[in-house]
């Protein structure tokens, strides 16, 4: 294994900055008081970035275009939208993910949401906490009885949510770019058709510019007044006005997100529905996870500079197009 030149732009883990530290000289941006005179210093010699997170920092065609040396760019998740992988690839730099590793746990968020937006289990616990149930029994809530999943987006995740769903006795089907060969589920060609058909709107398509709003006014008002939506995947992926209106008005009964659009930043109508569950984008927020995804980043450099190649390289990638 030769030693690479590694620039990290925002702190991941101190599990992945330990391992990387191990083996490659590794430019934490973080912590330099000056970030674009410590990106001057050492452009030349930097042929990695370590991308990751949520929100934290972009990296553009611009920023990727200042190392004139890059060779690859390991994103730490499994979406990686925040990445111009576009502009890797058609400048011959590797971009790799982490796929695989995070599913069980977000799948394991994604039923959470959802039966706590159906029962109201956040609501019922402040209910109870606040001493109401004192002076009174908390009120009847709908069911998941009889109800058929949708699930927009049926890759890694969205099976592992499916195998969830089916031991509640839900209804499955599904939306995608193309129907999948092997695959039970009933296919809709549109979203509007998939929320028509079912009244749990399961979110875990990929986010990017295809997908924005893919989830708008149609969509909820297609779901109907019943409707449940829970969204694991990109807050980009949901017209949030849209589904504030919807959820105000009694378009759609809930909705449970892990992500927002603008985050951290939520919007304060949404924070003031009384028919949400709403979390800190969580969905693969555990030391096992985190650890195994930091993992699979610190195995993907170690292959790429011994020589070997990417072990998850994305779609964009020059990687495969040559092999």
């Amino acid at each position: 294994m030769s030693e690479f030149d590694l620039l990290m732009p925002a702190f991941l883990t101190d599990f992945l900055v330990d391992g990387l530290s191990k083996n490659h000289t590794l430019h934490k941006l973080w912590e330099a008081p000056d970030p674009a005179a410590k990106i001057s210093a050492v452009k030349d010699r930097v042929r990695a970035l370590i991308s990751g997170g949520i929100g934290r920092f972009k990296v553009t065609a611009d920023f990727i275009a200042q190392f004139p040396n890059l060779e690859a760019i390991f994103h730490m998740g499994v979406g990686y939208d925040l990445v111009d992988a576009a502009y890797a690839g058609a400048h011959g730099i590797i971009v790799t993910n982490t796929p695989g590793v995070l599913d069980e746990d977000v799948a394991d968020i994604a039923m959470a949401l959802l039966l706590d937006a159906t029962r109201q289990i956040p609501q019922s616990d402040a209910f109870l906490r606040s001493g109401k149930w004192l002076t009174g029994t908390y009120p009847l809530t709908a069911t998941l009885r009889g109800r058929t999943m949708g699930i927009l987006g049926l890759g890694r995740i969205g099976k592992a949510i499916a195998k969830r769903a089916e031991a509640f006795d839900l209804k499955i089907a599904y939306h995608g770019r193309t129907q999948q060969a092997g695959v039970a589920y009933p296919y809709y060609a549109t979203p509007i058709a998939l929320a028509a058909a079912c009244d749990v709107l399961m979110v875990v398509a990929p986010g990017g510019a295809e997908t924005k709003h893919i989830v708008n006014k149609a969509v909820l008002e297609a779901l109907g007044p019943d409707g449940i939506l829970i969204n694991v995947a990109r807050g980009s992926l949901v017209d949030e006005a849209a589904l504030i209106e919807a959820l105000q008005t009694g378009k759609i009964l809930a909705a449970g997100l892990d992500v927002f659009e603008f985050e951290p930043k939520v919007p304060q109508a949404l924070i003031d529905c009384q028919n949400t569950v709403l979390l800190p984008h969580v969905g693969s927020a555990t030391h096992y996870t985190r650890q195994a995804m930091a993992q699979l980043v610190i195995d993907n450099v170690a292959s790429w500079t011994s020589g070997k190649g990417p072990l998850t390289p994305v779609a964009e990638t020059p990687w495969q197009r040559l092999n």
